[in-house]
């Protein structure tokens, strides 16, 4: 009977010491099972966004970058994630002009968390986040425009209801922008070819008409105060152009005694600058097929800081053909050669780089 009782102690003994042995088993299996979930969730991250930007180029606060009003900022009010050819070359033909300035893009498709799905390509995305002083923000339009005239007219707004909603609000985000942070905006179909020494102006479009697709202030200045307050008095997205140039005109109008520019001469007003056509539109929009025609080497752009390609007037989907030799081919393959290199295509190389429409 004690022999019994002795052996029963040790089988029991021995099925505890099992049962430790089996909860180990499973405790390191359990570890390794987790270490291998991270490993695979790590690289599905690193698949799925390898365009993820390091920190320093996606900013959380782009009141740090941009906050000295020397900055550079182009705007996407779509949703859409890939930049176009020709909105790549705009933005790297700037950060080339401008290579100790930040240039921001602000894009409404960009979230902090946004990832590409994993079987996409974004090439000029990842071109442009290569950038060293490119950096990409989310546009968040609401709180873009606390604290200034808009706020209101945009919580009220029925924005799917609207006229031309992807260029109105394209007209309101950079004059908050630029009122806020200072800088100089500039649409996404304008070129750089060499700095801008200005602060405080606005571009001719032609005689005594100014132009929103370029200008530029330092921070809080009130001429941009006053056309955010008049964007709303006179809000109407029914008129092209009433929220845009039209209403940088006839807020300089009240600013300032126009006249006629004298040769290729800038005018100047109280703490602003009005510079002359030839600076940025030396080719107007009624010609702007002449971007797409063989280049005529009269066209020195000698007078000029950077050209607004008019990409809005291209509906018939004219493209930049690499070697074609036509103005456009020139000016990319000189003040964007990363975009030239990687993204526009010869007429036998595949199909050629699309300038697209962009936010201009």
């Amino acid at each position: 009977m004690h022999f019994c009782n002795e052996l029963c102690c040790f089988k029991g003994a021995g099925l505890e010491r099992e049962a430790d042995m089996l909860k180990e088993l499973h405790l390191f299996l359990l570890v390794v099972l987790l270490l291998v979930c991270a490993f695979f969730y790590q690289l599905s991250l690193k698949s799925s966004c390898f365009f993820c930007l390091p920190p320093q180029q996606l900013e959380q606060d782009p009141g740090a970058l941009l906050g000295n009003g020397h900055g550079i900022v182009f705007i996407e009010t779509s949703e859409r994630m890939e930049p176009t050819p020709l909105v790549s070359c705009a933005v790297e033909s700037a950060a080339k002009i401008y290579p100790r300035q930040p240039v921001a893009f602000f894009m409404k498709g960009l979230c902090n968390t946004t990832r590409l799905p994993s079987n996409s390509t974004y090439p000029g995305f990842s071109l442009l986040s290569a950038i060293d002083n490119v950096f990409l923000f989310p546009l968040d339009m609401k709180r873009l425009f606390e604290d200034t005239p808009l706020l209101s007219w945009y919580t009220h707004i029925n924005t799917s209801a609207e006229s031309n909603w992807l260029h109105v609000s394209s007209d309101a985000s950079r004059l908050a922008i630029i009122w806020k942070y200072g800088g100089i905006y500039m649409d996404t179909d304008v070129i750089s070819i060499r700095p801008i020494p200005e602060e405080n102006f606005l571009a001719a479009q032609s005689s005594r008409y100014s132009s929103n697709g370029v200008f530029g202030f330092l921070p809080h200045h009130p001429f941009l105060w006053e056309c955010m307050e008049n964007f709303v008095e006179h809000y109407n997205s029914e008129i092209w152009g009433n929220q845009g140039p039209n209403l940088m005109t006839r807020m300089l109008r009240l600013w300032c005694k126009l006249r006629d520019f004298q040769e290729v001469s800038d005018l100047r007003c109280l703490n602003l600058s009005f510079l002359h056509p030839q600076r940025f539109y030396p080719i107007s929009y009624p010609e702007w097929r002449r971007y797409y025609e063989v280049w005529d080497m009269d066209l020195s752009f000698n007078d000029s800081y950077a050209l607004h390609l008019w990409n809005y007037m291209n509906k018939e989907g004219r493209t930049v053909v690499r070697g074609s030799n036509t103005l456009v081919d020139n000016l990319c393959r000189k003040h964007c050669p990363r975009t030239y290199r990687d993204l526009i295509r010869g007429p036998e190389g595949g199909a050629p780089g699309k300038l697209g429409l962009g936010n201009t």
